[in-house]
């Protein structure tokens, strides 16, 4: 009978330990977000060496996710960062379900994909926050990270 009524309290805890291991300080993003479009995933350090070549830039990069049920239009939207880069969306519209990566060097844009044209890397790799904001200006979604590590966050 002690065994049949521990089992839960022995499950509960075991729940409790997965909780507090998911929360633990190995995630160094923070995201903030409100339905349909979002952050996702950020790669804020490029791999290798910092060369500032275009193929570097371009391996920092942002993912936007519409998981809404209906498309929207990023025209007017912007990234920014905390020290004021700003990339502004012109005529674009992301589908329900898709995302849209948006590259920190030069390209040329295609469907999934943005060039913000930078010569120079825009993520700071210690800590950052990514905001994207709506065209009115208000904040759609913010994500941000405070230690070197992976070089990445999932904004989710």
């Amino acid at each position: 009978m002690r065994i049949r009524t521990a089992a839960p309290a022995v499950l509960a805890a075991t729940a409790l330990s997965v909780s507090l291991l998911a929360m633990s300080p190995a995630s160094a993003a923070t995201a903030r977000h409100q339905g349909g479009l979002h952050l996702g995933y950020i790669q804020y350090d490029s791999p290798g060496r910092d060369t500032r070549s275009n193929d570097s830039l371009n391996a920092e990069w942002v993912n936007i996710h519409n998981s809404g049920r209906s498309a929207i239009q990023l025209k007017g939207y912007k990234l920014k960062d905390n020290t004021g880069y700003t990339y502004t969306f012109g005529s674009y519209k992301i589908g329900a379900g898709k995302t849209v990566k948006v590259r920190t060097g030069k390209g040329r844009d295609a469907s999934g994909v943005r060039y913000w044209g930078q010569g120079n890397y825009v993520w700071n790799n210690t800590s950052d926050k990514a905001r994207l904001l709506k065209p009115s200006g208000a904040q759609q979604d913010s994500c941000s990270w405070s230690r070197l590590g992976s070089g990445h966050a999932n904004c989710h």
